[in-house]
């Protein structure tokens, strides 16, 4: 892939864009008319203003919070990671929820997410009787240790 569309469904709306040339990210902006208030404990929709085609059923937009606001305010998107799939042409909205100490607010234009646009590999499901035997078989959480 090397072209995505973007459409900026408003004229308020911003971009997508990258912090740096190394970032793997696009940066996702706040799209909304009054100031939002994420009251401690709660969470809400954040629009951003804008819809993508990846162009490539191979690719799929990933949303995750940024690393700053979770890490320093406690805000993360309520479903860990938004899946953005390669036929869904409505606008990207992110659900952030506030696990802080403190009220967050957002103002139009804050940077609020980030997508990430990655291959993906769709396998043919092949069903089984049994599958195949390893050291670890069914051990689950914490099975291998701490």
């Amino acid at each position: 892939m090397k072209k995505m569309n973007i459409k900026l469904l408003s004229n308020s709306s911003t971009a997508p864009t990258r912090a740096t040339e190394g970032s793997a990210g696009y940066d996702l902006y706040a799209d909304i008319k009054n100031d939002i208030i994420i009251e401690v404990g709660d969470k809400e929709i954040i629009s951003t203003g804008v819809a993508i085609d990846i162009g490539d059923r191979g690719y799929v937009c990933l949303i995750y919070p940024r690393s700053g606001m979770a890490i320093n305010k406690g805000i993360s998107l309520s479903n860990s990671v938004g899946v953005i799939d390669s036929d869904y042409r409505g606008e990207i909205k992110v659900c952030l929820k506030n696990d802080g100490k403190e009220n967050f607010f957002i103002k139009h234009g804050d940077r609020i997410a980030q997508m990430v646009i990655t291959p993906i590999e769709i396998p043919e499901l092949n069903i089984v009787e049994d599958l195949d035997k390893t050291l670890r078989g069914k051990g689950g959480f914490g099975s291998t240790g701490l």
